[in-house]
């Protein structure tokens, strides 16, 4: 099983975070300890933020029908498989249209859709030992995993999505654990996002995850784009309201010192729609194709490098 907790020993010690920041946080609801925090019943703090966070994620899922027992192992449970379709949960910029409309939660857009539908996409055009992810009556994705930034559970996962990152905030406590996931190998990929607004929150709290590297556009030669299938389009995948006017597409990313992309930025384009649609007759079977084309190219290059 090829989780990320291996590549601690190996690490460059040259590539250690400029960010040093204590990481604290830990699940409420568990009569447990995590690292040097205590969760309830203790004398020790469980920081507001993380309380809140965790609340956010029990909030989102539970009142869709998900019992708290599940909602405690998507966040919990550990890896059963090569791969799994993580999912980054975060919590919504004060500046957000999250935020400011009230709804809150754009980290769980599409779930578990989207999951649904594309691990069996991975399963069926790979070899990649994917967990198949399945929506129980609680509309709950079993198989999926929900990753937040406030312990070590990320580093089991070598791939990870973050849904509509132009209403994510980032603290610098989780600015400073994504960037030791990406050091360490791991592959993010971040989606549905649109317009100068919202590219303007989501590169905030990127500014605290790498406030030093570049992000630039692929060139259509990229291994990304050619590493499975070919996809010299730059056709812009639309969800599932269309494009939104005056928008251009851009396949983005950002890059390690070796020359290896750690961050994949699908701007003005909503992959995760046409994930979740793939079912739906109405939602054009061509933009689902490309996209799943797409996403399978970010696994694939994802396990192999």
């Amino acid at each position: 099983m090829l989780v990320l907790r291996g590549l601690i020993s190996a690490s460059n010690s040259n590539k250690t975070p400029k960010i040093i920041s204590k990481i604290g946080g830990c699940f409420l609801l568990f009569n447990r300890v995590q690292k040097d925090t205590v969760i309830a019943k203790t004398s020790y703090c469980v920081t507001a933020r993380t309380i809140f966070l965790v609340g956010a994620v029990i909030w989102v899922l539970f009142f869709t029908g998900i019992a708290v027992s599940q909602t405690i192992n998507a966040l919990e449970e550990g890896p059963t498989a090569e791969f799994h379709f993580a999912r980054l949960v975060y919590s919504d910029a004060y500046s957000s249209r999250r935020a400011r409309w009230g709804g809150g939660g754009a980290w769980s857009t599409d779930y578990p859709d989207a999951e649904y539908h594309l691990m069996q996409g991975v399963n069926r055009l790979t070899r990649v030992d994917g967990q198949t992810v399945n929506i129980n009556r609680g509309l709950y994705g079993d198989g999926g995993r929900l990753v937040t930034l406030n312990n070590e559970r990320v580093f089991d996962y070598p791939w990870l999505y973050a849904a509509e990152v132009g209403q994510w905030y980032l603290s610098d406590s989780e600015a400073a654990r994504l960037r030791e996931y990406l050091d360490r190998g791991g592959f993010l990929i971040v989606d549905d996002f649109w317009g100068e607004g919202e590219w303007s929150i989501f590169l905030q709290s990127m500014l605290r995850v790498f406030p030093n590297r570049p992000i630039v556009e692929l060139s259509d030669d990229h291994e990304l784009l050619h590493v499975l299938y070919d996809l010299d389009q730059r056709t812009a995948i639309p969800g599932a309201n269309g494009l939104r006017q005056g928008t251009v597409p851009h396949w983005r990313g950002i890059f390690d010192n070796d020359g290896k992309l750690m961050v994949a930025i699908n701007f003005n384009m909503d992959m995760g729609d046409a994930w979740e649609h793939a079912d739906d007759p109405w939602y054009p079977e061509s933009m689902t194709t490309l996209a799943y084309r797409f996403a399978i190219n970010y696994v694939i290059y994802s396990m192999t490098h």
